[in-house]
């Protein structure tokens, strides 16, 4: 009969490799609140949306360009007492100062959607942290208000982008609902679009600078509140204290 002995390098070893599976098998993102976010093998994604029971939802635009719609959306707005969250790059902020200070007057949250548009998964980590703390400094110097929300151009990010965005105290976030207003549709296909994948905790894409989208919005708001939904700011969407995000994005908070 043999006898296998296994001495402690050996224990070491095999401890190792089950360790590596176990970790291998995981498939959340784990983040923190504000916690400094390290390099990881692991896949980190934003938040796509919040896990909440609540029929609750944030409508989002994103303004890098033109400004000619924002005052309409706005009062639209006003109109149907609704609070959303724009997302300004910090060379928009440069140009429509004005429109920076009325949108924090009004109550909505504004955030960062990078200084200058740029691709960030292209760019050094070093330029990534510029292009959020340039943005920053622009918008807190108009309003006097840090900024939580970070939404990366393009939708593009990779483990460094989030990475960055957590480092910097910031919460990275996306949406589970493209309006595709960008492409010009009619409104209602806007309508109907986001009505088909309206779920508790969504938040919805939309831009200050779309063809249809200032015809749209009273139809998205009026649809989402007949569905029975409550229309929040981002900020008071998302849930204080230490959350993962799953394979879909949704933010679940750590019990």
């Amino acid at each position: 009969m043999k006898v296998f002995t296994i001495t402690k390098k050996g224990l070491i070893s095999i401890f190792s490799c089950i360790l590596i599976g176990v970790l291998a098998l995981t498939v959340t993102t784990r983040t923190a609140s504000f916690a400094v976010a390290t390099a990881t093998s692991e896949r980190l994604i934003p938040i796509y949306y919040v896990d909440t029971k609540e029929k609750v939802c944030s409508i989002s635009f994103d303004a890098a360009w033109g400004n000619e719609q924002t005052e309409t959306l706005l009062d639209i707005l006003d109109e149907h007492k609704v609070k959303t969250t724009f997302f300004l790059v910090g060379e928009w902020v440069d140009k429509f100062e004005d429109s920076v200070k009325e949108i924090a007057s009004r109550g909505h949250d504004i955030g960062n959607h990078s200084d200058t548009h740029a691709h960030l998964t292209q760019v050094s980590k070093t330029e990534q942290l510029q292009e959020l703390e340039n943005c920053n400094e622009k918008i807190k110097a108009i309003t006097g208000k840090e900024v939580t929300l970070f939404r990366p151009p393009y939708g593009e990010y990779d483990n460094s982008v989030v990475e960055t965005c957590i480092n910097s105290k910031m919460y990275c976030v996306q949406w589970n609902i493209d309006s595709l207003d960008w492409k010009d549709p009619t409104p209602q296909d806007m309508v109907e679009r986001i009505e088909s994948k309206l779920c508790e905790g969504s938040i919805i894409l939309l831009h200050n600078g779309a063809k249809n989208t200032p015809e749209a919005l009273p139809l998205i708001i009026e649809m989402i509140h007949s569905k029975g939904y409550k229309i929040v700011p981002i900020s008071e969407l998302i849930p204080s204290g230490d959350y993962h995000t799953d394979v879909e994005g949704k933010m679940i908070i750590d019990t």
